[in-house]
């Protein structure tokens, strides 16, 4: 089982070194920014959806 597990583990280790550590914390903006835009997109789409069902007479509540 070892010659699976250790050059897994090298393989993530490296992965770590070379492209986690670098980035810093680069990825933690990225879809901290990705989560507020869909958020605010939602909100946008919502308002409109609530206005729509205002509207509707026929519609069950």
């Amino acid at each position: 089982m070892d010659w699976l597990v250790y050059p897994l583990r090298d393989f993530l280790v490296w992965l770590f070194e070379n492209t986690l550590e670098p980035a810093g914390n680069n990825p933690n903006i990225i879809f901290f920014m990705i989560i507020m835009f869909g958020l605010t997109y939602w909100m946008f789409v919502q308002n409109k959806l609530n206005k729509k069902a205002d509207a509707d007479p026929d519609q069950i509540k």
